[in-house]
């Protein structure tokens, strides 16, 4: 099953994960995959601020031309594909995710609660 997180929650997500990113720049720190194909190109990422404009750019520039079934393969088991947005920000891996699950009928949930850890409980006051 292919899910999508972002860069900022991989410490939530398990060690045997596989992890792949879809983003143009990727942190320096992380060591996992890159697909480049579903990468944005620059001139895209210039213009995110205005959904419409970029999810039809990123469906002609991308998506329209890449093979959904061959993609699903080379993303391999349990992918779990990046970006930099936190999730409800618009991000082109949820246009990714949603492209999967219309073309493939195929379900690829965000991760971002998932495995989070759990949070530390209120230290009581002593007075």
């Amino acid at each position: 099953m292919v899910k999508t997180s972002y860069f900022g929650n991989i410490k939530n997500l398990p060690e045997d994960s596989n992890l792949i990113s879809i983003a143009r720049g990727t942190p320096g720190w992380f060591k996992g995959k890159r697909y480049l194909p579903l990468a944005p190109s620059w001139e895209l990422i210039k213009n995110t601020e205005i959904p419409e404009p970029y999810t039809t750019g990123y469906y002609e520039q991308v998506l329209n031309k890449l093979d959904p079934g061959k993609v699903l393969e080379e993303l391999g088991e349990n992918a779990i594909l990046l970006c930099w947005e936190k999730p409800g920000d618009f991000c082109h891996r949820r246009l990714v995710a949603e492209w999967l699950e219309s073309t493939l009928k195929i379900e690829v949930p965000e991760f971002e609660n998932e495995f989070k850890l759990p949070k530390k409980p209120q230290q009581q006051s002593l007075f």
